[in-house]
């Protein structure tokens, strides 16, 4: 294998012509220089340089050597800057997934605005609900609602959301408002993915098992259940916050509104965060914050 030790010294003696000046510019001891510089002769069994006490000239075989050394030194340099480039603005492939609904309403026009601002980085998103690995399935980023598992992962939280329950209008005249948790077993609860709603009460979480003539795992056919007036739902503020703003639908039981849940931002626990990833999952924060 082809060693390095030296060779930036080298490089730096043979354009200075001039130990000192070379440990100078490299910010190390002459000293330093000069063992390094024997060693790399040691190394060639080539003499490099003539040195007397008054200069220091580069042999015929060190001139030979010196021009593909500049080469390298070049190469490496022009590396450093490549890498330092990519560090510094974002580029390349990014992957990452988010929950189907949320995803396409808030996150995909975020994810295009960055894509306008930064034609550099070419964005892949896969909408699921399902919660993937992301090192085995080699995403770099994933968004999650709620509550976070404990994992390896890194998180950022970006926004909040807020569960309400709500019901039409109509649903309410016809059955009338709950306004403790206890009446909900006389109502129609339509029913998500879990057997029960979420609820603080004397500022303590309580979940309270529901039942109802419809289930779905759709919030957005559940929010359409609930404006036909077929019954209650509980369902995140970005699903009803619109009907709740025209009064299409109502929001009941406000006495025991659940603490805001997390909107996540999950990524490997990597020593050095690259900028695409960086600058989205921040672009992400900013203009998820300035939507109530």
């Amino acid at each position: 294998m082809i060693q390095w030790d030296g060779i930036t010294e080298f490089v730096a003696v043979a354009e200075t012509s001039s130990f000192t000046q070379a440990a100078r510019q490299l910010g190390i001891s002459t000293a330093q220089v000069s063992r390094q510089i024997s060693a790399l002769e040691d190394r060639l069994a080539t003499k490099l340089f003539y040195r007397t006490t008054r200069k220091v000239s580069i042999t015929e075989a060190g001139d030979l050597y010196y021009q593909h050394c500049r080469q390298l030194v070049d190469g490496l340099e022009e590396a450093e800057r490549a890498v330092t480039q990519y560090q510094s603005a974002p580029r390349g492939r990014l992957r990452l997934t988010a929950p189907t609904t949320f995803g396409e309403s808030r996150i995909a026009p975020l994810i295009n605005e960055f894509s306008v601002n930064y034609p550099a980085v070419e964005i892949e998103i896969h909408f699921t609900n399902q919660k993937l690995d992301l090192v085995d399935s080699g995403y770099d980023l994933a968004i999650r609602l709620g509550r976070l598992e404990d994992s390896s992962l890194m998180a950022k939280r970006l926004s909040s959301r807020r569960l309400y329950v709500c019901a039409s209008p109509h649903y309410l005249a016809t059955r009338g408002e709950p306004h403790l948790l206890e009446e909900l077993d006389q109502h129609n609860c339509l029913q998500g993915t879990l057997e029960f709603w979420r609820f603080q009460q004397h500022g303590m979480e309580r979940n309270v098992k529901i039942k109802g003539s419809l289930r779905y795992n759709s919030g957005q056919a559940l929010t359409d259940a609930a404006l036909k007036g077929i019954g209650l739902v509980q369902l995140p503020d970005y699903y009803v916050q619109p009907y709740l703003d025209s009064r299409e639908l109502i929001a009941v039981l406000a006495n025991y509104q659940p603490s805001d849940e997390g909107i996540w931002a999950l990524f490997p626990n990597n020593r050095f965060v690259s900028p695409k990833v960086r600058m989205l999952i921040d672009h992400l924060a900013a203009r998820l914050a300035e939507t109530p």
